[in-house]
């Protein structure tokens, strides 16, 4: 052998020397990954279980959140109109209040700053005034 092969085999000896603790750490983790494979394929698993029950969970939500809607919808179509009824009673009772309170102060002479206001003289303005203190 010459001397030119020597140091070719010298060569690839030290990188063998050299590679051999990178090769066997590489095993090493791979043997790891194979151990920690059922583990992983298992979590795979229960993260694919819980998805699915997750998905049926959100789709029982959203019929649920629909069925809500539809029965808020029709209460509020039924509602509605009540509110509209109530708003003219409301403006309706307001101006006959509004009546009521002219027709008594037209009645009754303002009594002057120093004097107590008179007694009522019938059990209809008994009853105005004790409406009228609970409205205020």
């Amino acid at each position: 052998m010459s001397i030119l092969e020597w140091l070719a085999h010298g060569a690839v000896l030290i990188l063998m020397v050299v590679v051999l603790p990178f090769a066997w750490r590489l095993e090493r983790q791979i043997a790891a990954l194979r151990r920690e494979g059922a583990g992983l394929e298992a979590g795979a698993a229960g993260l694919d279980e819980a998805t699915r029950a997750a998905e049926a969970a959100l789709a029982r939500l959203r019929a649920t959140a629909e069925g809500a809607g539809r029965a808020v919808a029709e209460r509020v179509a039924v509602a509605e109109p009540l509110r509209d009824d109530l708003r003219y009673l409301t403006e309706r009772a307001e101006s006959v209040a509004d009546r009521l309170d002219g027709l008594v102060r037209t009645a009754r002479p303002l009594a002057s700053a120093g004097e107590a206001p008179a007694a009522p003289r019938s059990e209809a303005e008994r009853e105005l005034l004790r409406a009228l203190q609970a409205a205020r």
